[in-house]
């Protein structure tokens, strides 16, 4: 009876030891947690305008230093849940109400594009973004006016966590740092930081990527028009067509060619025109022709746009 006692305490030792232990292992501290995601919070800033101390200091409360559940099992820091448009995977965890759907991330680093794409791309935000950027306590009370949280406390928590820990000064970061995205998302982004799942490798072990439920390949080195119309026993005048591009166009390395016709609504509902944009890109952007996004927002080819401004891509904008 004493050894199977003994045996007994043991084995629950052992297994105490073992949940310890992955308990451990999964406690990430804020310090770590800053010195993992500040750099992707700095390039978010750069190419949405968005405080980097805001961005991190959202990450930390909302995911607990990373350490949350759908953090770990849905690489989601933010909790976004999931929306019409969501094509990725899908984490079902009670929230608001029992099996609330949230999206599931490939790596961290999509969560956090999608959450600047979230604020960027929301109208009820567009306020935030006449504030200084290096003005940390107001954006941080504008999300909140803005609606993003319930808690009345909400911007009083960002603000300690950014003086706290010294975030502003990430606010004053003009230099890009070095990062190199390898992951995917189902997000809308600009080119020049997006990636998409990959749907099909073609017979030349070439990927082929979706967007608006539009096929397309990213442009290589190299690349021509001829040469990617012959990978896939394309005419090069459907490769011209399908992407609105003009004879005299040059590719860019990196940026997307469609494989099929853009549609006539585009994969979000709003754009808000930032410095770099033009037709075109926000055209390839989102999938949808550009003739269908001019006449949507009732403009004309020769129409000028300003960073600011907000652009229709399914509904079209009223006249008044």
């Amino acid at each position: 009876m004493k050894l199977i006692k003994l045996i007994i305490c043991l084995i629950m030792l052992c297994l105490f030891s073992i949940v310890d232990a992955q308990e451990n292992k999964k406690q990430i501290s804020i310090g770590e947690y800053i010195e993992t995601y500040k750099l992707i919070a700095i390039k978010n800033m750069q190419d949405f305008k968005i405080p980097a101390s805001i961005t991190l200091a959202q990450g930390i409360l909302e995911s607990a230093n990373g350490n949350s559940e759908l953090a770990i099992n849905a690489n989601n820091h933010f909790g976004i849940k999931c929306t019409s448009d969501w094509t990725g995977k899908t984490y079902l965890k009670d929230d608001d109400k029992k099996d609330d759907c949230f999206r599931v991330y490939v790596a961290a680093l999509d969560s956090y594009t999608d959450h600047s794409i979230f604020i960027k791309n929301r109208p009820r935000y567009a306020g935030l973004f006449l504030l200084n950027i290096n003005d940390y306590k107001a954006w941080a009370k504008g999300l909140k006016d803005a609606g993003y949280a319930t808690n009345p406390k909400y911007p009083e928590l960002l603000i300690k966590i950014i003086e706290d820990n010294k975030l502003y000064e990430l606010d004053n970061n003009t230099q890009t740092p070095v990062f190199i995205a390898t992951t995917v998302s189902n997000s809308p982004q600009s080119d020049a930081k997006e990636d998409f799942e990959v749907i099909s490798i073609s017979n030349n072990n070439r990927k082929v990527f979706s967007n608006n439920n539009i096929k397309f390949v990213l442009v290589k080195k190299g690349d021509t028009f001829k040469s990617i119309a012959d990978d896939f026993e394309m005419k090069p005048g459907e490769i011209y067509r399908y992407n609105d591009f003009q004879e005299n166009y040059t590719l860019k390395e990196g940026e997307k060619v469609y494989l099929q016709p853009k549609r006539r609504k585009g994969s979000a509902e709003f754009h808000m025109v930032t410095p770099d944009d033009t037709f075109l890109s926000i055209s390839q952007q989102y999938g949808i022709k550009l003739k269908h996004l001019l006449k949507k927002n009732n403009l004309e080819k020769d129409a000028q746009i300003q960073p600011g401004d907000k652009l229709w891509l399914q509904e079209r904008k009223p006249k008044s």
